[in-house]
């Protein structure tokens, strides 16, 4: 039962580490693909910086500092997934400037806003996708590392990661609560990796049914 309800706290946490990395990330990828020139410069030198701080031990700084939550950690570590969303939502966004009904909707008198949110926007959705679906697995394996370190969630609310460092404990005498525990990240980490690169492999087919 634990274990089961323990899943919500791993799950949710994730879900918001990539929503938090996606709702600033996607935005930010736009802007520095569509415009280029300095306005790129900028946000991507903003998210190399970023990029300079260790997922974990930015999250375990954060946590210790603001209290020890499963929300505070979920937050921070969405900061610090931020970059990788931007930068391909930029890198697909670089490929579809440069295309004919984009130089079509500039052409026809269609504003910048228009040109990125409903043209460029609708057409990042696989790229997204998977992106997300991959996020999702690294960041259900951090959130159970800092539960594991007494930073995520806390007693008497179980999640994954308190699960199995309870379970260290007693693992002479009933491995069964760590090692459950521990085959559900497994698992959980293995599915939404399988369910990431099988929407890979189904926009690369999309993508060269339209080329061809």
């Amino acid at each position: 039962a634990r274990v089961i309800y323990g899943a919500g706290p791993t799950l949710i946490g994730a879900l918001i580490v990539v929503v938090v990395s996606g709702v600033i990330g996607i935005p930010a990828g736009l802007v520095a693909g569509y415009y280029g020139g300095k306005t790129d410069a900028i946000v991507m030198r903003l998210l190399d910086a970023l990029l300079a701080f260790p997922p974990l031990l930015l999250a375990i700084l954060v946590v210790s500092t603001f209290g020890r939550n499963l929300e505070t950690a979920a937050f921070t570590l969405g900061i610090v997934y931020i970059p990788a969303m931007a930068r391909l939502v930029r890198s697909v966004t670089l490929v579809h400037r440069g295309s004919a009904w984009v130089d079509a909707g500039r052409a026809l008198g269609y504003s910048d806003r228009r040109i990125i949110f409903r043209h460029i926007l609708p057409n990042l959705v696989a790229a997204v996708v998977v992106q997300a679906t991959i996020d999702l697995a690294y960041a259900i394996l951090d959130i159970a590392a800092l539960s594991f370190l007494g930073l995520g969630q806390q007693p008497p609310d179980p999640d994954w990661g308190s699960m199995l460092a309870d379970g260290r404990n007693y693992l002479l005498i009933d491995p069964i609560p760590a090692t459950v525990a521990g085959l559900s990240i497994m698992l959980a980490v293995i599915a939404f990796n399988l369910v990431g690169r099988s929407e890979e492999h189904t926009s690369e087919l999309q993508s060269r049914e339209t080329i061809s």
